[in-house]
């Protein structure tokens, strides 16, 4: 076959292969267009997933009959004042949207300048451009998209369900608000109620009230403030906390010099930020704006414009991690608030108006209760003793309180006010120890609250923060057997462990092979203290085939010091004193990432006197 020009209808169906993919590409365009434009307010509407219709109407600053004619055309725009690819400060530049779209579905443009008398419009179905002809709309442009891909059918069975194209399409709405705060928005779909964003400031204040308006209070009031500038690059937004973590990485938004962005460099930086904070398989919420000057990074390398390429990756890299681990670490510990919601879910009204207890013939033991009546502990047992108290439901009632209806010698709270919580110690974050339930979870009281602490995972969190901080400093400090430990394992455990006998020894763990299928343990850290090390080596042998080699050096030792920390710290079940448990909750203040344990469990919940009091109904 021949050499030869292909005609201009079907290049430009070519170009819309690349541009126009799916509905939600061909509504990014238009709307970038629109705040290219100037626009103040953007109004969208969406039907049938975006394939019958898209109408995008905006009050920017519109275009005379002339542009009209020359806007439809294959590379005209008014985006680019010079040929310096590498000095854009526009979303679009490339002129290839509004006629890729034309030549696959019907396609209406009107707008009147400001200024004019009147508007025009223009029209292009499957690549045939009509007429400029005058219209009637007031200042700005209207794009219309009608029967998207009626002249490709064939890529019409590519496409996804209804509503899974109108996700996409509100998705890419959501980001091109975030990115313009000052921008209002109104969102018409067919399967919805119309959502309306309206205009915000452009600075921090504002740029917070749109990222609570488009992504819900609830996500902004579990994220942090971040702000950072390294080399001239500036990094602003909102991280969100690790305990607030979603399934996948579509509630990360990232913006490049307004422009939104899935870039790998910045997503790959988020992710060794919180890698000590979350596991493998949860994604942490996200809207971070970085700003730089435009000739530090091509945006020209996409089509679509969704991918960048930054001159200096490693800087960009350094300035995301070092912003976020900053403002994760910082101030006092913190969790996601979405506990106290889940735990409003369990409350029935129902069952707490209706419900009455039947009298129940004999006694009620309470030695099980933590909360054992004064004068009557067996200081036999460590910890927050327990003793017997009986209550005889068949006895006499004696109502001293006023003919309440409740026995009331002694009190079955009366442990509580044996050692009563020191008032500074209740303006303290995790405010002051009171009980232990289940010999698992610590209960403190603040001034205005409950928290709920796990105690392993705290410690869990503090002996893994001990252990990189002492890796970091100068080595961890061992504690020699007295006995060396041999512990038996499967041969090909035992072999892979003795490879990475030297990264062990760097975290004070010296083991040497035993024979077949044994290891003999030398040395352990000190601050592992009374753990069970035959447990430790165990399971070090049975994660050892799951340490990735090409990972570097530090990761690897993170990963075993994390093992070591879990073993390291005290376990459930456990017994505590209230000096104990204070004792914890103050390290816990001063340790960083104490929030989350090393498996990215939350540490504690922190339920607010006002939730509790609407699990009672009482508000």
């Amino acid at each position: 076959m021949p050499l030869r020009l292909l005609p201009s209808t079907l290049v430009d169906r070519i170009a819309a292969g690349e541009v126009v993919e799916r509905p939600a590409a061909a509504l990014k365009e238009i709307v970038e267009n629109a705040l290219d434009a100037g626009a103040t307010r953007v109004e969208i509407i969406i039907d049938g997933g975006g394939r019958r219709l898209m109408r995008v109407t905006d009050d920017g600053i519109g275009m005379s009959a002339e542009e009209l004619a020359l806007a439809v055309e294959r590379h005209a725009t008014s985006k680019l004042d010079s040929e310096d690819l590498l000095a854009i400060h526009t979303l679009g530049f490339r002129g290839e949207a509004l006629p890729s779209i034309g030549a696959v579905a019907r396609l209406a443009v009107t707008s009147r300048p400001k200024g004019s008398d009147s508007a025009h419009e223009i029209r292009v179905e499957g690549g045939v451009k009509s007429p400029v002809r005058p219209a009637a709309l007031g200042f700005g442009t209207r794009v219309e998209v009608r029967d998207l891909f009626f002249a490709t059918p064939a890529r019409l069975k590519f496409l996804k369900s209804e509503r899974a194209e109108t996700a996409a399409a509100v998705d890419t709405v959501k980001r091109l608000a975030l990115a313009r705060p000052e921008v209002g928005f109104t969102l018409v779909t067919d399967d919805r109620a119309p959502i309306t964003w309206p205009a915000r400031t452009r600075d921090a204040a504002g740029q917070r009230a749109r990222i609570a308006d488009v992504l819900g209070a609830e996500a902004g009031g579990n994220a942090l403030d971040v702000e950072g500038i390294r080399e001239g690059a500036r990094l602003s937004g909102l991280a969100g906390l690790p305990t607030y973590s979603k399934a996948n990485s579509l509630s990360q938004y990232l913006f490049v010099n307004g422009r939104p962005v899935r870039d790998k460099v910045l997503i790959g930086a988020i992710r060794a930020a919180y890698a000590d904070l979350l596991p493998s398989d949860r994604h942490p919420v996200t809207a971070l704006f970085l700003d730089l000057d435009p000739r530090e990074v091509d945006v020209n390398v996409h089509p679509a414009k969704t991918e960048v390429r930054f001159r200096d990756a490693g800087n960009i890299r350094a300035l995301i991690v070092r912003t976020l681990t900053d403002a994760l670490t910082a101030g006092a510990p913190r969790t996601a608030s979405t506990a106290a919601d889940r735990l409003a879910q369990f409350a029935r009204p129902d069952l707490a108006t209706d419900y009455r207890p039947e009298p129940r013939p004999g006694t009620y033991d309470w030695t099980r209760s933590w909360a054992a009546p004064e004068g009557m502990v067996d200081t036999r047992a460590p910890g927050l003793n327990e003793a017997p108290a009986r209550f005889d439901f068949d006895a006499p009632v004696h109502s001293p309180g006023g003919g309440l209806g409740l026995a009331l010698a002694p009190g079955a709270d009366a442990r509580a006010n044996a050692a009563p919580a020191a008032p500074e110690a209740l303006e303290r974050p995790l405010g002051a120890a009171r009980a232990q339930l289940h010999e698992t979870y610590i209960i403190a009281q603040t001034r205005d609250g409950v928290v709920v602490i796990d105690q392993h995972a705290a410690h869990e969190r503090i002996v893994y923060e001990k252990l990189k901080a002492a890796m970091a400093r100068d080595g961890l400090a061992r504690q020699m057997l007295l006995v060396p430990l041999v512990v038996e394992l499967d041969p090909s455990e035992a072999a892979r462990l003795s490879e990475r006998a030297e990264a062990l020894e760097k975290l004070g763990l010296v083991i040497e092979p035993f024979g077949p299928g044994a290891l003999l343990v030398r040395e352990v850290p000190a601050l592992l203290g009374d753990a069970d090390i035959s447990a430790l080596v165990r399971e070090l042998a049975e994660h050892a085939a799951e340490w990735d080699d090409a990972l570097p050096l530090e990761r690897r030792l993170l990963h075993i010091a994390a093992t070591m920390a879990c073993h390291g710290s005290v376990r459930a079940g456990r017994r505590l004193r209230v000096e104990e448990m204070n004792a914890l909750l103050r390290e816990m203040e001063e340790t960083p990432n104490a929030a989350q344990c090393n498996h990215g469990r939350p540490t504690f919940v922190t339920l607010a006197l006002a939730d509790i009091e609407r699990l009672f109904a009482r508000r």
